[in-house]
């Protein structure tokens, strides 16, 4: 399995990161892809990249909540820096994010539009944060249209009609402990989205799944999202994880 969403460099694993990798290793979990927020935190990130090589691999972006009117445009040149220096399998984690801050969406936009930009340029796909800003994030990504413009919406927490709008613009959808909760909603429909449109993640520390509900989510618990996919499409484990896997290797280049 793949998880492709966790934020290991968190400091809510600063007691016990290399456990925490382990246990996941011991479930079956062969690669980590780490979403980028701002500068502050790049260092821990990549350096995790650097101690597991080929396993921990980081993205590069910026956070739309990390999009404030003092630094945001300082953030992306850092950004930009970062992404003509090297390879990265994907610029994210970025997007609209209006659960937090209404204020900043003209310049959530800006810098959304600005990532995408730059990922249709070097021909990466984006990993897309939305909450609350469905409307908004579509607008943005049918103004930007491209062949090349692809990517994960991560934590996807939408309806159905949305689930197959994301598609249609290219995208697929990231699943990940929401799927798991009572009041997620997205179990009710998911069998009617194709397995090749999905991919597994963690974004651990958040969101941890149920029964681990409310504590720190980790890695070591994407088994079970993928367990409750198994209910989900009728399929068995080892064939949720050869799908969601073969799919993330596809999305990211492997």
């Amino acid at each position: 399995m793949i998880d492709t969403h966790t934020h290991l460099y968190a400091e809510e694993f600063d007691v016990d990161r290399k456990e925490a990798i382990q246990r996941a290793v011991d479930k079956g979990i062969t690669k980590f892809y780490l979403p980028a927020i701002d500068s502050e935190s790049h260092g821990k990130m990549l350096q995790l990249e650097t101690e597991y090589p080929g396993q921990i691999i980081s993205m590069m972006g910026l956070h739309p909540c990390y999009v404030k009117p003092e630094s945001w445009e300082k953030e992306l040149e850092i950004v930009k820096n970062y992404l003509d220096q090297r390879r990265f399998p994907a610029i994210g984690e970025i997007g609209i994010d209006l659960y937090w801050d209404k204020t900043t969406l003209d310049i959530q936009v800006k810098a959304f539009e600005q990532q995408i930009d730059w990922a249709i340029e070097k021909d990466l796909p984006i990993v897309i944060h939305t909450r609350e800003s469905f409307d908004e994030t579509f607008e943005v990504l049918e103004r930007k249209r491209h062949p090349k413009l692809r990517g994960i919406f991560h934590c996807f927490s939408g309806d159905l009609e949305q689930a197959k709008h994301a598609i249609d613009l290219n995208f697929i959808l990231g699943i990940g402990g929401v799927v798991t909760f009572k009041n997620g909603k997205i179990d009710q429909f998911l069998n009617e989205i194709p397995l090749d449109k999905i991919v597994l993640e963690t974004d651990s520390p958040y969101l941890a799944p149920v029964p681990h509900r409310g504590k720190r989510n980790e890695s070591s618990y994407l088994d079970l999202v993928a367990g409750k996919l198994v209910n989900i499409y009728g399929k068995d484990f080892s064939e949720i994880d050869r799908l969601t896997t073969e799919n993330a290797e596809k999305i990211f280049g492997n």
